[in-house]
């Protein structure tokens, strides 16, 4: 029998989806080491998810975003943060950044790296990397199995 979604990868497959989960518990314990605001990680984890269209992530790291402290107009405005000025240097250069991987335009990741590398340290800009990665693959899993909203 057919659902009126995909499969849902997670549940048929536990294990991979398991080691996902920890991936992010381990980036979780990082990114206060390296001096990243759980601010800034939510809205990279929420801009990411707008632009896959992932209604499951989004329900989870708005209000996440919101929790640690993202202002509810910079959430209304996060999809034209390229026109808002009030963005900050380090929360422009990890939206470029964000995306720059997740829409995967020839060579414009390394260019947002770099260019964010004037904001951040290095191991910053890995770890922001890391968290953009790990939410594009949340996404993935979350739209290919139709997972409803939180």
């Amino acid at each position: 029998m057919r659902s009126e979604h995909g499969p849902y990868i997670d549940k048929f497959f536990p294990e991979p989806y398991k080691k996902m989960r920890e991936v992010s518990k381990t980036l979780r314990k990082i990114y206060p080491e390296v001096d990243l605001p759980e601010v800034l990680i939510e809205l990279v984890n929420v801009r990411v998810s707008q632009i896959n269209g992932c209604g499951t992530c989004l329900s989870i790291h708005v209000p996440q975003a919101r929790r640690a402290g993202v202002p509810e107009w910079k959430l209304d405005a996060l999809a034209a943060w390229h026109m808002v000025s009030e963005f900050s240097a380090e929360e422009r250069a990890a939206l470029q950044l964000a995306e720059s991987l997740t829409l995967l335009q020839s060579h414009e990741g390394h260019l947002a790296a770099r260019a964010a590398c004037s904001v951040f340290a290095e191991e910053q800009v890995a770890a922001l990397e890391w968290a953009i990665i790990t939410i594009n693959a949340f996404n993935r899993i979350s739209i290919a199995s139709g997972h409803p909203l939180l």
